[in-house]
């Protein structure tokens, strides 16, 4: 399949998913019938590795993937592209764990619960493994988890990523938020559970493009930098939020009558002032994610691994992007009346997204720029990925 194909039978199910949005937000989770129309896509394909059957396609074309069905519902969104991206991840473990996987299934669809909420002591063979984690994204239609344990050896722990089937794991109904309702992306636990070795990877092997994977498949689609790929997963449908947030505004100041006037609100001069700084605001967000997502790229295409330094800028020039991106959402529905905010107002529904997930751990500038800070200073990091 050609790249642009699978891209554009992809984003031809956004109606559906905007369609389906409220009823994702109010069961708490992606609707069957919009994940089914997803997979049969071959969506999951998208980062696959070639030897294992897979496309390889680009980021800069996940992108438009991200940009597209985020402007339908951010939510459902957000767990296609992690789950899309997760087996991007995947590709990056030592040959033999992708090569036990992908001699079974064609790809993976997995949450990333990477945080270091669990722990993994060796035993022959593997490891044991048992934890807690949030944030558990795609956990609803998952087959296999993908947890963040701290891994016991000599010196201090080690935090390492560890996959396990679905079948392994309990998901705790616990997915009570006031935005990213849809995502259903309920707790994940661990319960003493055998790992075999081959399916563990040391998460300090994967920030700048040095991977087992990356040396195996040759590919510079797996050497790029960790942390900025996920950051562009997250930050793309965010997006593709504000660019229809701001459609969705030019539509409404035509019909809106402005309260206790005769007036549309498109007559006003203050209207068509924010309508014009919002749509140029959206638009070099969007702008500057594929400049982010090229430069990314290029960084794969280097022989050069990408340092310390150049991924805490990425870091934070992304960050940017999605504080952006929220509020330029804050400004329409701020301009669109308390209607807005209805439960059923999709600018309602966008509003309480970007609010959640620009607080996701990714988009902490707080984090992030201390880091880069103390980086440009000569200091040493004080993140671990």
């Amino acid at each position: 399949m050609h790249e642009t194909q699978l891209i554009n039978d992809i984003t031809a199910l956004a109606p559906l998913l905007a369609a389906k949005a409220s009823e994702a937000e109010a069961q708490r989770a992606p609707v069957d019938e919009v994940m089914q129309a997803i997979e049969a896509t071959g969506a999951y394909r998208y980062f696959v590795p070639k030897t294992f059957g897979g496309f390889e396609f680009s980021l800069e074309g996940f992108m438009e993937v991200g940009l597209s069905l985020g402007a339908a519902d951010v939510s459902t969104a957000w767990v296609v592209t992690f789950c899309m991206e997760h087996n991007w991840l995947l590709a990056l473990y030592n040959p033999e764990a992708q090569a036990h996987i992908y001699s079974q299934q064609p790809y993976i669809i997995a949450p990333g619960a990477l945080a270091p909420r669990g722990k993994a002591v060796p035993v022959d063979g593997g490891y044991r493994v048992s934890g807690h984690w949030e944030w558990g994204t795609g956990v609803m239609h998952a087959d296999w988890v993908m947890v963040g344990a701290l891994t016991e050896h000599e010196g201090p722990p080690e935090l390492c990523m560890y996959l396990l089937p679905k079948s392994d794991v309990e998901v705790l109904d616990t997915w009570q938020m006031s935005g990213m309702v849809g995502t259903g992306s309920n707790d994940i636990v661990v319960r003493d559970q055998f790992v075999p070795s081959m399916l563990r990877q040391p998460l300090i092997d994967l920030r700048a493009g040095e991977s087992p994977g990356a040396k195996f498949h040759g590919s510079p689609l797996y050497r790029m930098p960790m942390m900025p790929v996920l950051g562009l997963t997250a930050a793309a449908p965010a997006v593709g939020c504000a660019l229809n947030a701001v459609h969705l505004f030019k539509e409404r100041v035509q019909s809106r009558t402005v309260y206790g006037t005769r007036d549309k609100q498109s007559a006003g001069a203050l209207a068509q002032s924010r309508l014009a700084m919002l749509t140029v605001r959206a638009k070099h967000a969007k702008t500057l994610l594929m400049a982010i997502a090229r430069e990314v790229s290029r960084w794969g295409e280097s022989s050069e691994a990408c340092s310390d330094l150049d991924r805490a800028e990425l870091r934070v020039r992304i960050a940017q992007v999605l504080r952006e991106a929220r509020d330029v959402v804050r400004g329409v529905v701020e301009a669109s009346g308390a209607s807005a905010h209805q439960l059923s107002n999709p600018l309602g529904r966008a509003l309480r997204d970007m609010e959640t997930l620009s607080c996701h751990t990714v988009f902490d500038l707080d984090v992030a720029t201390e880091s880069y800070g103390r980086l440009l200073l000569g200091l040493p990091s004080n993140t671990p990925v």
